[in-house]
């Protein structure tokens, strides 16, 4: 005897009291959008100009639709195809409504969790409707794979707008398609719609007229300095555009060649510190290493200036200064975070061409120098986008924090953008509490100058790895970099792919230890020992291609971090006794971990 899972019926009083309300909570959620476009005087309501961004979608979308429309041939055979599908399809659906099995015609991938409930393969209309939009939305994606004429830097962009066209409408997102949405609204009588629109309210209001998604419960408590970003320390130096943190020994005796940390300005700092568990900050110190880290401002208009230059004097230079005064020490190791260790190879390069080389190690997390392969961030990256970015920049001096983190979020949709929409805003649900996705929602702004330069120089021009960057009126040249670096790539990184940072390797002069760690670009570096979730693969000079040296590589169990530090040791094994914030040759300004990284966008 089998039992079928029902649907309850709803209570209509309550259903129609939520609906009452749900339209209310629409009513202030609407008021809270147009309420930054409102004013008194504002009689007559003019049409509204489609976004630039819109307009590019449009443009792009258009001229791959404008390569197969110029061949009817082709054409009419990619329809036949997508009606041929979809005739099978029907007769699939047709077979399984009369009790009979059939075989899937579209399944989805492996990891995506958008049909996991068990009712989107048990229902044969909630079957038909995924396999549907499955064989439609891969049907478009191989019109776009398969146009002809058009450049790959359009192909890209076309490839990566119908990624977010497709998570957008994808039956998983809305309530009358999604059976376990149904299911959920039904049991609750409509409420989770209500909390919703009201957390739909919140959050438009939070992002000052622009819906700002919360991926993390913002009652959860966390807080800067509290619980996460606790590892003990003194910030030792201040300037307008960072703090130094020098971090407080746990060791009798550490390594004499202090260690700096250059993290990245897009993000703050504090990734490699969220709590003692998952802490790289706090691992270094625990093996015996004089940690200082840069935590950069959060700029404002008073940073319209301040160019790729001033963030490496002002920031890298400075900082070695710095701890030249707090140690006594002339050199120091350091490592680069992402942007960070773009900037940092950049210093290298100019200590190379003008003979001050005190970095004399360096580790780099995830970065790339190199910016051929650069993924899909390289869509925000041609002449005309940048253009308008810097027309926006120049309003206020800076871009808003929330422009980056939207970019990034766009690089894997459905996971960071459609599941907390339908876990809010449809299901009515507060996100879990993560500190990971608090740090990712803690956004930073980026200086004019500083954003204008890296878009083009980096991702546009690619000036640094050809040798044609200048700065400061010097030439860069990476191949005159000739000490050890360590080089850190991970598997599924979709900003710094692991194959931008391979071929990234081969623009140094000296020799490079790649190594390529699991996961991507934040969990792949944060990885503990205590509890590895990743192992990491190791295989010589980065020669060749990149494929041929994935399959070459042996694999390890466990954590990058300890191998990283026998490297470093063996490049200056010396110790000396342990350091103290502020006995030094600079005072403790304040505790760790400052005010700059407190200072919300």
């Amino acid at each position: 005897m089998t039992t079928e899972r029902t649907t309850p019926l709803p209570d209509i009083e309550a259903l129609s009291r939520n609906a009452s309300l749900l339209v209310e909570e629409f009513g202030r959620a609407a008021s809270r959008y147009m309420k930054p476009v409102t004013t008194p005087d504002a009689l007559v309501v003019q049409p509204v100009e489609p976004p630039e961004e819109v307009k590019d979608v449009v443009r792009t979308l258009g001229s791959v639709a404008e390569t197969w429309l110029a061949d009817p041939k082709r054409t009419v055979e990619a329809q036949t195809r997508l009606s041929e599908a979809f005739i099978t399809l029907w007769g699939s659906t047709w077979q399984r409504l009369q009790g009979e099995n059939a075989p899937p015609v579209a399944q989805p991938e492996p990891k995506d969790n958008r049909f996991a409930h068990a009712e989107w393969s048990t229902n044969p209309i909630f079957d038909f409707i995924k396999q549907s939009y499955l064989i439609t939305s891969r049907w478009a994606e191989t019109m776009v794979d398969e146009a002809e004429g058009i450049d790959e830097h359009t192909r890209h962009k076309a490839q990566f707008y119908l990624r977010q066209i497709s998570g957008a409408l994808s039956p998983s997102n809305f309530v009358m398609t999604n059976p376990e949405l149904i299911r959920h609204t039904l049991k609750e009588n409509g409420a989770n719609l209500v909390r919703g629109m009201k957390m739909l309210a919140e959050d438009i209001e939070a992002g000052q007229g622009q819906l700002r998604v919360r991926q993390t419960d913002p009652g959860a408590g966390f807080e800067v300095g509290v619980n996460v970003a606790v590892t003990p320390g003194e910030v030792v130096f201040r300037n307008d555009l960072m703090e130094l943190i020098q971090y407080s020994p746990t060791t009798e005796t550490v390594l004499k060649r202090p260690f700096l940390i250059v993290p990245p300005w897009i993000n703050k700092f504090y990734i490699l510190d969220l709590n003692p568990a998952k802490s790289l900050i706090a691992w270094m110190v625990s093996q015996g290493l004089t940690v200082f880290c840069i935590s950069w401002v959060n700029p404002d208009a008073r940073h319209a200036d301040k160019d790729f230059e001033s963030y490496m004097r002002e920031g890298i230079e400075t900082a070695i200064d710095a701890i030249g005064v707090a140690t006594g020490e002339s050199e120091v190791a350091a490592a680069g975070y992402c942007v960070g260790g773009t900037l940092l190879a950049v210093t290298l390069a100019m200590q190379a061409a003008t003979g001050n080389k005190r970095i004399k190690s360096a580790t780099f997390l995830t970065t790339q120098v190199d910016f051929t392969h650069a993924g899909d961030l390289k869509v925000f990256a041609d002449e005309e986008q940048i253009r308008l970015i810097e027309s926006r920049m120049q309003k206020r001096g800076y871009l808003e924090g929330t422009g980056m983190a939207t970019a990034f979020n766009m690089l894997r949709p459905n996971d960071l953008i459609w599941s907390y929409v339908v876990n809010n805003y449809v299901k009515g649900q507060a996100p879990m509490a993560f500190d990971l996705l608090y740090w990712n929602a803690d956004s930073t702004r980026m200086p004019a100058a500083n954003h204008s330069f890296y878009l083009r120089n980096c991702y546009l021009d690619n000036t640094l790895a050809q040798g044609k960057m200048i700065l400061g009126n010097v030439r860069l040249d990476l191949k005159k970099v000739k000490i050890p670096i360590f080089n850190l790539a991970t598997k599924e990184d979709h900003i710094a792919p692991a194959l931008s940072v391979f071929e990234g390797s081969s623009k140094f002069g000296g020799q490079v230890d790649y190594v390529l760690a699991g996961s991507g670009h934040i969990a792949g570096v944060v990885n503990p020992p205590a509890k590895p979730k990743y192992g990491f693969w190791t295989g010589g000079p980065a020669t060749g291609r990149f494929e041929d040296w994935v399959a070459a590589a042996t694999e390890h169990k466990g954590s990058w971090w300890p191998y990283w530090f026998q490297w470093l040791e063996h490049q200056a094994p010396a110790r000396v006794p342990a350091r103290v914030p502020g006995d030094g040759g600079l005072a403790a300004i304040c505790p760790a971990p400052g005010t700059y990284v407190r200072m919300k966008a």
